[in-house]
């Protein structure tokens, strides 16, 4: 729990905004990779906040590697639905 506290926290601090939840998370060889959800815009209403995925790579000792946003999206609305 720690690595994800530090990657939130390092991922602030490089970007200016706060990680809202993670939503991914694995152990690889080099360290961690992790998929976190920012809040890049705020809107009124609520669900129509701008969203975004950032995908965070970690060394071993839980310090940030790596970063880049992959996706923004409205708070409100779903994944697509995959065949």
């Amino acid at each position: 729990m720690e690595v994800l506290r530090q990657a939130r926290g390092q991922l602030a601090e490089l970007t200016g905004m706060e990680a809202e939840s993670v939503s991914s998370f694995e152990q690889t060889e080099e360290g961690w990779a992790l998929e976190v959800e920012v809040l890049e815009l705020e809107r009124v209403p609520d669900t129509m906040s701008l969203m975004a995925s950032y995908q965070v790579e970690l060394d071993a000792n839980g310090q940030l590697t790596g970063y880049r946003r992959v996706r923004r999206y409205e708070r409100g609305r779903a994944d697509a639905r995959r065949s």
